[in-house]
């Protein structure tokens, strides 16, 4: 079994195109408590800005150093299936511990928007490290994997030069060079880019997490930007930690302010070899990979958006194909409460793809092109529906950041007639688990709490 995961979608950064759903149509930059619904001035505002001197001039001593930003998110979340009778949420990576409290991340960023240096050049950069139960699934082999191996983990998650270069076009192009997100999907690891804590099956299983490589952005109009990538594959570097000895990259395009600006659009396509020569010998240079993701988030109104993401994935290896379709729909009922709805059909052909990592290295040693346990599932169909709330409390005055809480109710189904959840069996191989004596569906619920500055 090979396990794919994203990412989004990430916090991504300059790619995201969707806007943060948790909070309908804007990301907020942690340390904002809500983002309002109306933004126009009142009168007395209008008047007393008119009183004042605006001065646009930077200060002489103002430096390049002056705009580096901190940032730190704090994640924490507890889930209830009581139906379970093996202590773990089915095909589920980062929620995946049933009837208990997690801390999923403490993300800590440093970094520098992308400032003009002069002649229409521009240089910024972006670190983060990621600590928590998330970690397991967030390495990138080759940079401090294994260090820890427990439930509790480590993981690099960005490392990466940003620069802007005035060519071809008036918005010239964007590259990023180094350690980033994936740019598929439509939810990200970060806890403030995803409308709910648990994820879709896409985003856990299909588009790429983490690349080591460059990625560049063309901005041919204002409209209209081309992505094109190359790095050393999904969540490994180059040199010996890397899977194989082929590139991989993305192609792509990026259609913003479509629909008098309320239509975004992104087709972003992945290939390239992905099997693990430690696995598999030298075929794996060969054994192709392909990820096709398609994006769209529609604006109906300040207060309302919908977004659909559809996902194929085909592995020549495998010999799987894997898709899915994923429908998000949010609505600001007032700056603190979000209402959030995603419903999804997700296939995985021969259940090569889909399942669950029983170890804390699980995950890792799948990477490393290692033996690891894990528990497997015949081909299914799945169908899946969640609702939940973003809900940010006015009445807390925090000195520091903003706080939010997210609950959520949670359906999945086999459409098909499997029987995978809540239950496994043992085969003759000691590290494989079998799961079609259980359920034909979970029903489980969720809450995690957010505190960003």
């Amino acid at each position: 079994m090979f396990l794919r995961r994203p990412l989004p979608v990430g916090m991504w950064l300059t790619m995201q195109l969707a806007a943060l759903p948790a909070m309908a149509q804007e990301k907020i930059i942690p340390g904002d408590s809500a983002r309002p619904l109306v933004l126009e001035e009142t009168p007395a505002e209008k008047a007393q800005a008119d009183k004042e001197e605006v001065n646009l001039k930077t200060s002489k001593n103002h430096t390049w150093f002056d705009d580096l930003e901190g940032h730190l998110v704090v994640e924490a979340g507890v889930n209830g299936n009581p139906w379970t009778h093996t202590g773990r949420n089915w095909a589920q990576s980062y929620v995946d511990r049933a009837n208990t409290a997690t801390l999923n991340q403490i993300t800590g960023t440093l970094s520098h928007p992308t400032t003009d240096i002069g002649g229409g050049y521009g240089i910024g950069f972006v670190f983060e490290v990621l600590y928590g139960s998330d970690a397991r699934f967030n390495p990138t082999i080759g940079m401090g994997d294994g260090n820890l191996t427990g439930m509790y983990q480590w993981a690099p998650t960005q490392a990466h030069i940003d620069a802007h270069l005035p060519w071809l076009s008036k918005g010239g192009i964007d590259l990023q060079i180094g350690q980033q997100y994936g740019i598929q999907g439509f939810e990200g690891t970060d806890a403030l880019e995803r409308p709910f804590y648990s994820y879709n099956y896409s985003s856990d299983y299909i588009v790429p997490f983490e690349t080591v490589g460059v990625l560049a952005t063309w901005h041919m109009t204002d409209t209209v930007a081309w992505v094109l990538g190359v790095n050393a594959g999904n969540s490994t570097t180059f040199g010996g930690a890397k899977n194989n000895k082929r590139p991989k990259g993305y192609f792509g395009v990026q259609l913003t302010g479509l629909a008098d600006g309320n239509l975004d659009v992104a087709a972003i396509a992945y290939l390239g070899p992905q099997q693990s020569v430690y696995a598999i010998g030298n075929v794996a240079n060969q054994k192709m990979e392909y990820v096709g993701d398609i994006l769209a988030t529609y604006k109906l109104n300040d207060t309302t958006s919908i977004t659909l993401n559809g996902t194929y994935y085909h592995d020549d290896y495998l010999q799987d194909d894997v898709y899915g379709v994923t429908t998000y729909f949010a609505h600001d009922f007032s700056p603190s409460l979000t209402f959030n709805a995603r419903g999804e059909i997700f296939r995985d052909n021969n259940g090569q793809v889909v399942g669950a990592n029983t170890s804390t290295m699980s995950y890792v040693n799948e990477l490393r092109g290692r033996s690891y346990p894990y528990d497997q599932a015949p081909g299914t169909t799945y169908g899946e529906l969640t609702v939940g709330v973003t809900y940010r409390p006015e009445f807390l005055k925090l000195p520091r950041g903003s706080f939010s809480l997210r609950p959520e109710v949670r359906l999945d189904k086999s459409l098909n007639g499997t029987r995978p959840f809540n239950r496994v069996s043992p085969t003759d191989d000691p590290n494989v688990n079998f799961a079609n004596n259980g359920t034909n569906n979970m029903f489980w619920f969720s809450c995690d709490a957010i505190w960003s500055y």
